[in-house]
Order: structure tokens, then C-alpha cells, then sequence
């Protein structure tokens, strides 16, 4: 079964109870399982600076599920847990849940494009990836650690004492 990387993250309400949340979804996704979760980290905001900080940490997860099947999983755990159909780009979120890889699939579609275009750039999404598995992109042809020293992403990555308790 195909391996996929999943970013959540969360900066508005509780955002440890969030990402708990999400994560534990996650584990009830039909024809899924998680095979690991990253550790948590506190992030500066991205795209839009004048918002609360992150929390962000990735998931890998096997599935039988098609990426466009996934990804109306994941929109729909993303609504469970409160967070609007229609939002405003980068503004602050109660859950944020992206697919960031899934297997070496390349898909630029209207409603979903994978790798997520803005991996390369994001440190928060790349540092607990390479906390689960050092895949190569398939685009950039690189591995993600090739990528993470490449980044331009000045943002400070901080590891918490947080844990995900879902799998």
C-alpha cells in the first residue's frame, strides 16, 4: 500500500487538543493506518506573520486510499474539528491538515497538488518529515534532508515536550 505524508497543524483555540484530535481521526481513516508521527513543534507563523504561532508535526500513514480519496478524508476530519469549508490563505487556523507526499506521486490538479508545492520552502513541515523518513521528492529529484539545508525558511523550528497520543 502507498505511504503518505501528512503535515497538521493548528495556531488558534487548543492547539495540542487539535492536532490530538486530528491525529487520532487520522487513525480511523477506512482502509488506513498511521505508521508514526513526528514530535510537535512550535512554529512562527507562515505566509501571514500577524497571527499566533503554530504547532505543527507530520504523520505517516499507509492507506488503500486514492490521493483525491484522502484528501476528502482529510477535509473532513479538518471540518469535525471546526474549521471552516472557506478560509481566507495562510490566515490562522483551529487545524490545518496537508498532504505533503504520497509515494513519488506527481499530481497538479485544480482541487489538489501533490507533492504540496510548497514543501521545499516550509522548515516546519520539513524538519519533522525528516523526523519519519528521508524520501526523495519527487519533483526536486532530492532527498528531504538535500532539501532542508536548502531552505531559505529562516523561521525558528522549536522541538516541544508534546506528544501525540493517537496510535
Amino acid at each position: 500500500m502507498p505511504v503518505a505524508f501528512i503535515g497538521l497543524g493548528a495556531n488558534l483555540g487548543e492547539r495540542l487538543s487539535q492536532l490530538r484530535a486530528a491525529a487520532s481521526a487520522l487513525n480511523a481513516v477506512p482502509h488506513t493506518t498511521v505508521l508514526g508521527v513526528s514530535r510537535i513543534y512550535e512554529t512562527p507563523p507562515w505566509g501571514m506573520p500577524h497571527q499566533p504561532p503554530f504547532l505543527n508535526a507530520v504523520a505517516s500513514i499507509q492507506t488503500a486510499l486514492e490521493p483525491l480519496a484522502l484528501l476528502q478524508q482529510l477535509k473532513s476530519i479538518e471540518r469535525r474539528l471546526g474549521r471552516p469549508e472557506h478560509y481566507e490563505r495562510w490566515s490562522a487556523r483551529l487545524i490545518d491538515l496537508d498532504i505533503l507526499l504520497y509515494d513519488d506521486l506527481v499530481i497538479d490538479e485544480p482541487t489538489l497538488t501533490i507533492p504540496h508545492p510548497a514543501l521545499p520552502f516550509r522548515k516546519f513541515a520539513l524538519v519533522p518529515l525528516l523526523e519519519l523518513a528521508n524520501p526523495i521528492h519527487p519533483l526536486a529529484k532530492k532527498p528531504i534532508s538535500a532539501l532542508l539545508s536548502e531552505t531559505l525558511d529562516s523561521s525558528d523550528i522549536v522541538p516541544t515536550d508534546y506528544t501525540l497520543l493517537c496510535c
